[in-house]
């Protein structure tokens, strides 16, 4: 399988699907700076870990400022925003979009519809991410594997929000959110800052939650987040019959709050649930589950057997 760059190929009668492109040196080092600093951090935490620079209230923060933005990811970002898995109440709906944005993986109205398109065009030429992008040769996968993990991100062509997110544009919570997304990235650092100093009253559990559940926390999230894009569409096991090379994987189940039962999500991507078979863990199906059961959300839509059985494979 050979494929071409992505190109815009508006079609007649359609709004296009890919903005003007507008080569923005300074949005390029916004995204290496907002990825890649994390990233660093990654190659202090070892041994910073062994001294004196990480306590038990940079643990729990680490853990509690992960759940919330990788579910705001899997549960707002993904399962909701995108595909309408279930409804939400307003007070949920901006708790979702306000926790998605914590992850910094893009404002919610972009990241909504780059995944509508890469849903579109899977595993094909105008996928945003699509590992297969330059070939099927080892050669070309290596590269296609950098490129749907991280490279994509500084990628000139922009997906068109007015074709793929025309509902969150018409709803102003989302829009406003949209636009706060630069102040709710000072959150996403600021807040376990703030929150270790008055835990541990003192400048340096600020400055150690800080590093571990600001700075640890996001790189952690992000190649969780992007593995899903890479890893998920060239390795591990087909159950379910998809058009594109989405596979279930399983030991990025626990990390990714079951994103990687990926097979089944392109399978069915309306589905609530994307591990259904015996042993697939699904934490994301577990909070939406929770917030049906609080009266939170509504109209989920949880799989259901006979559309299983027809798209199972074997």
């Amino acid at each position: 399988m050979t494929t071409a760059p992505v190109l815009d190929r508006p079609r007649t009668g359609s709004r296009p699907e890919l903005e003007p492109e507008q080569t923005s040196t300074g949005k390029r080092v916004l995204v290496g700076v907002f990825t890649g600093v994390p990233f660093l951090a990654l190659f202090a935490a070892l041994p910073l870990a062994w001294g004196h620079f990480l306590g038990w209230t940079d643990v729990a923060l680490m853990v509690v400022f992960y759940l919330v933005s990788a579910a705001g990811i899997t549960v707002g970002y993904h399962r909701y925003f995108t595909h309408s898995s279930f409804k939400a109440k307003r007070p949920l709906r901006i708790a979702l979009g306000v926790a998605g944005s914590l992850a910094i993986e893009g404002p919610v109205i972009t990241w909504v519809a780059d995944h509508r398109r890469h849903h579109k065009h899977s595993d094909k030429e105008q996928d945003p991410h699509s590992p297969w992008r330059f070939g099927d040769d080892w050669k070309a996968l290596a590269k296609g594997l950098l490129w749907a993990h991280y490279g994509w991100l500084f990628d000139g062509a922009q997906t068109s929000k007015e074709r793929f997110a025309p509902d969150l544009l018409a709803d102003k919570d989302i829009v406003r959110l949209h636009k706060l997304f630069p102040a709710l990235v000072a959150v996403s650092f600021l807040l376990p800052a703030v929150l270790g100093g008055l835990l541990t009253m003192s400048w340096q559990g600020a400055l150690t939650a800080l590093f571990w559940a600001g700075f640890v926390r996001i790189t952690l999230v992000h190649h969780v987040t992007w593995s899903i894009n890479s890893i998920c569409h060239t390795f591990g096991k087909e159950h379910f019959d998809v058009r594109d090379k989405s596979r279930n994987v399983w030991w990025l189940a626990i990390p990714s709050l079951g994103e990687s039962w990926h097979n089944l999500h392109h399978s069915d991507p309306t589905c609530a649930r994307h591990g259904v078979l015996k042993g697939q863990v699904d934490i994301s199906a577990r909070i939406i589950w929770a917030f049906e059961k609080l009266g939170w959300a509504y109209n989920v839509r949880w799989p259901n057997e006979d559309r299983l059985a027809a798209k199972r494979v074997g």
